[in-house]
């Protein structure tokens, strides 16, 4: 599609769906001048008004469909439970509308690849929501790793665990796309893909579940073509932490890729230069800010000024993560190692 003309309005943003996590990516971007949330759907009329009363949207839909059809609504931002992801990015795609959806992109890499599909055949772009990725901490990280802060990278480590117990929550629903795999995982996977730089050969899992079938907890190896290794593990039943080690033959990095310090905590990036035992850890500035404002705004600057400025995952990391989801998932029902195909 043309580049979205910005220099007269911000961008017009159209949410689909009302859970608490819209509610947070509309506060989160208020301060923006770049873009605004201009409307919100849900599928039941008088959710939708009084959600959009309550956090001060000028206008909203009783459909989805409705807010797709808005002329005045520029992009989407799809916050909706994982297994609807795919269905209305496709749609929204058909619309002509951006897309900016929630992490994980989809349910399978399948469903990925035939929202990317969707997107290319009706000239729109479509990007997945990881706020820590627009946070400096990441760009840092980033560099560092391009740079051979630490030599070559040889481990990664990379967990996300918190609590979510009560059955009535989504995050534990097998039909919505559960389980702590899904959530918390697609993090843990997505720090482990983009400090690789590459595409996982195959991974090896286990698991506890839940009994309607959901992963509580997961635990899962991965090798990569370069003879890289990763560890993952993620869950629903630990207190909550996130942290990544990544070590180099050179040195060594810790962060806690955080999506919206200081709310959520201090961000962490810390390196070690060097091999030496008694060597201390540097820790390094990182500015604080929220994650929804930073990513909403590079998805912003990418629609007026190209794709360069997206900060988040590219469409080949989406598709690799997801792949690598759907083995480790695979995996964790036998034990077995599972190779990802080319």
């Amino acid at each position: 599609m043309d580049r979205l003309n910005m220099r007269n309005r911000p961008l017009q943003i159209g949410i689909l769906g009302a859970a608490n996590i819209a509610r947070n990516f509309i506060a989160g971007v208020a301060p923006s001048k770049m873009l605004t949330v201009a409307a919100v759907a849900s599928r039941d009329p008088a959710k939708a008004e009084a959600f959009a009363r309550e956090t001060g949207v000028p206008r909203f839909h009783g459909s989805y469909e409705a807010l797709l059809a808005d002329r005045e609504i520029d992009a989407v931002y799809i916050p909706l439970p994982n297994s609807l992801h795919a269905e209305w990015a496709i749609r929204a795609a058909e619309s002509g509308k951006p897309i900016l959806c929630e992490k994980p992109l989809a349910v399978t890499g399948k469903e990925g690849r035939r929202m990317f599909a969707a997107a290319r055949a009706n000239n729109v772009p479509l990007v997945e929501a990881y706020p820590y990725l627009a946070q400096v901490q990441t760009a840092k990280l980033r560099k560092m790793i391009a740079t051979g802060a630490i030599g070559k990278v040889k481990l990664i480590r990379s967990s996300f665990g918190i609590t979510s117990v009560d059955p009535a929550n989504i995050r534990l629903s097998p039909s919505l796309g559960g389980g702590a795999l899904l959530d918390a995982g697609s993090y843990a996977m997505s720090l482990i893909r983009i400090v690789a730089g590459e595409r996982p050969a195959r991974v090896q899992a286990t698991a506890s579940f839940a009994a309607n079938g959901v992963d509580l907890t997961t635990i899962a190896n991965i090798a990569f073509p370069s003879g890289l290794l990763a560890q993952l593990s993620c869950s629903f039943e630990t207190g909550y932490h996130r942290h990544a080690l990544i070590g180099g033959d050179g040195g060594v990095i810790e962060t806690n890729f955080l999506n919206h310090p200081p709310a959520s905590g201090p961000a962490i990036l810390q390196v070690k230069r060097g091999i030496a035992f008694g060597a201390a850890f540097e820790p390094l500035d990182v500015p604080d800010g929220n994650g929804f404002l930073r990513e909403a705004e590079s998805f912003a600057a990418s629609l007026s000024n190209g794709p360069v400025q997206w900060t988040g995952a590219s469409e080949a990391e989406s598709l690799d993560i997801l792949d690598s989801l759907d083995a480790i998932r695979a995996s964790a029902q036998t034990g077995a190692w599972v190779e990802l195909s080319e």
